[in-house]
């Protein structure tokens, strides 16, 4: 199950400028019929690596709200694989090493990502709605925008949700990731998400990066060993600590979660560079630099 747990954390996408576009079937209407299942148009999913199991973590609802369809993603048990969990990216996951590749062409910059759910959970861990926008510069991929939203508690009949993105970038990005997971980092079987009439909504125009901070520093920096997560706006229940490269991909990963006025974080493997240190300190995401020396 490593593997499938690195798939809940890692975002690789390609380095490719690409002219801006909508969400992938974002209404969910369009399924290819692949013979034995259907596969949403646009999307990536697991369903090929467990079809011969006749498991599939991915599959058409109906009717949609509205329309015809929606997606329903859920977390299955698939014998000697354990539980796959269920998940969804707008883009192409690699089935060998069962982690997304590549996102969809996007240059625009907007505010909110809207749509329709139900969700509910078996176990204790929470799936969650992640977006990452980024855009290439030459010579590496810099992140515009990012959102998460964990699905806390469940939605048993049709819901709005709509999650602000949180934009780090002056520029426009050039590719856009959405996941759909029904599960978090341990998933149970039949915990599921169903999702429908995705879009985007509003627009960020300001050139100026936000303050990401949540009141929040890290010392020393740049760093060698040791970093020092403080809290210089009062404590606060510190969660969902990681550690990203400049292009988003998690490096890193802390379970500790508590109420705290500092924390001290082991950096000392990490390779010389910029990293992206994110949390979240009670209900507001942070996102800080800092320089590994």
């Amino acid at each position: 199950m490593k593997k499938l747990y690195l798939l809940l954390i890692t975002f690789s996408l390609i380095n490719t400028i690409c002219t801006a576009q909508s969400i992938p079937n974002s209404g969910f209407e369009n399924w290819t019929n692949m013979g034995t299942y259907y596969e949403p148009d646009g999307w990536g999913t697991l369903n090929s690596l467990t079809s011969a199991l006749s498991v599939y973590t991915v599959t058409r609802g109906n009717p949609g709200n509205p329309g015809s369809y929606y997606i329903k993603v859920t977390s299955k048990n698939a014998g000697a694989m354990g539980v796959v969990p269920g998940i969804a990216v707008s883009g192409n996951i690699n089935s060998a090493s069962m982690t997304p590749e590549s996102g969809f062409p996007f240059s625009q910059r907007p505010a909110t990502l809207t749509g329709s759910w139900q969700h509910m959970i078996f176990g204790s861990s929470q799936g969650y709605i992640d977006v990452l926008l980024t855009r290439w510069d030459g010579n590496q991929r810099i992140v515009v925008a990012n959102a998460h939203r964990t699905l806390t508690g469940m939605a048993m009949n049709w819901a709005t949700f709509n999650i602000p993105l949180n934009y780090l970038d002056g520029n426009n990005p050039d590719s856009c990731m959405i996941v759909l997971a029904a599960s978090g980092a341990q998933p149970t079987n039949g915990d599921y998400l169903w999702i429908d009439n995705m879009t985007f909504s509003g627009t960020v125009t300001n050139t100026e990066e936000q303050d990401m901070t949540a009141g929040m520093q890290v010392f020393p920096n740049p760093v060698n060993e040791k970093l020092t997560l403080h809290p210089i706006e009062g404590q606060g229940k510190i969660s969902e600590l990681k550690i990203m490269d400049i292009s988003g991909k998690v490096i890193m990963q802390f379970h500790d979660s508590r109420n705290t006025t500092d924390m001290t974080l082991e950096v000392r493997d990490l390779p010389k560079g910029t990293f992206l240190l994110s949390g979240r300190k009670d209900e507001h995401i942070f996102l800080l630099k800092f320089i590994k020396e």
